[in-house]
């Protein structure tokens, strides 16, 4: 639980949290069966965004593909579609898309009308010889892409995932610490020691911290950097400062519940609820700016948020120490905060 499972984790959850919509299964419900069609079928199946699911003039045998779940997309391609396009300069397709899956939907369509936009361009050309001196001022636009420049979704999910899974680790473990010697009965033993409540918080954070630490080194120095070929252009003496805070922040979250619960039942559940907020609240799937206003205040006010932040922004942009100092003092708050409130909450019986 400590060491594999957030390593398999690392390596297998980037793989399925892509965004970049593949494989998407396309039923073509062709009437003209002319050489245009034909090109333009072909350009669709080479995009390699989509799978031809089915092929034939039946709009009803493709809807029905739809309903049996084994299509995504109809095209229908109507009759006479080559001669209206060279007699009449002009024809219509027809697409029907799937919208149970809205990312799909909505990604799946924007593809397949590029690519028939592309291929409409390609007709053009044929038939209409454009001037050789174009007296029509243009504006030409030229993309760069900072900081991931081949648009590989792994650079941009891997760091957040690697903040997610120490963040789990360490509150599960901290929030189940104390509850264990409540229930074996040894926090009694404890509490007739000599020793300060900080000082028993203290024994049991700095353990896990120590294992927050080695956990995100192997992610980030093994499976991040010789698996996704991901290296960090930043400093890591910053991003390792700013780990070392919120692990301090995030196993004082778990030392506070396990200090309420009085059962391991009672504080994984307690635990698990927070830490459903962390991941799907903190940015890690989603842009916080497209959140309602009340759901992106409950996400500022989650660690795990400001961690993804300055790992993506250190390891990607190479930002320093002055580009984040203002997330170190609202992480060294939510430090102190956490922490705080697990001292005062944890009773000490003389």
């Amino acid at each position: 639980m400590i060491f594999i499972a957030p390593i398999l984790q690392l390596l297998i959850l980037p793989l399925a949290a892509d965004y970049e919509v593949k494989n998407i299964n396309i039923s073509i419900v062709d009437h003209d069966h002319s050489t245009y069609s034909q090109q333009l079928i072909s350009k669709i199946t080479a995009s390699g965004y989509f799978q031809l699911a089915d092929y034939g003039n039946s709009f009803q045998q493709a809807l029905e593909q739809i309903e049996k779940d084994k299509s995504d997309i109809i095209l229908e391609i109507p009759d006479r579609f080559e001669e209206n396009l060279i007699r009449e300069n002009a024809n219509e397709l027809f697409i029907a898309v799937n919208a149970i899956n809205g990312v799909k939907a909505s990604l799946g369509g924007v593809y397949l009308n590029q690519i028939i936009a592309a291929y409409n361009n390609e007709i053009r050309l044929k038939w209409i010889q454009p001037p050789k001196y174009n007296t029509v001022p243009s504006i030409e636009i030229t993309s760069s892409y900072w900081f991931n420049q081949l648009l590989n979704y792994h650079y941009f999910i891997v760091p957040g995932i690697l903040v997610a899974l120490v963040a789990m680790v360490g509150s599960y473990l901290c929030a189940l610490n104390i509850v264990k010697e409540k229930e074996v009965g040894t926090i009694e033993q404890i509490n007739v020691t000599p020793i300060k409540k900080y000082h028993f918080i203290l024994g049991k954070l700095i353990p896990f911290w120590i294992i927050g630490m080695f956990v995100f080194s192997v992610g980030l120095f093994v499976v991040a950097r010789f698996i996704y070929g991901i290296v960090p252009a930043g400093s890591l003496w910053v991003l390792y400062a700013f780990l070392s805070i919120f692990l301090i922040a995030i196993l004082g979250l778990g030392l506070l519940i396990s200090t309420f619960a009085e059962t391991q039942q009672q504080a994984m559940s307690v635990a698990f609820f927070f830490i459903m907020i962390f991941m799907l609240m903190s940015g890690l799937f989603t842009s916080l700016d497209g959140m309602p206003r009340w759901a992106y205040i409950i996400a500022r006010s989650n660690p795990v948020t400001y961690f993804i932040e300055v790992v993506r922004m250190v390891i990607l942009k190479g930002s320093g120490f002055s580009d984040i100092k203002n997330h170190f003092l609202i992480m060294i708050g939510f430090a102190g905060l956490l922490n705080g409130l697990a001292i005062w909450n944890y009773r000490k019986t003389s």
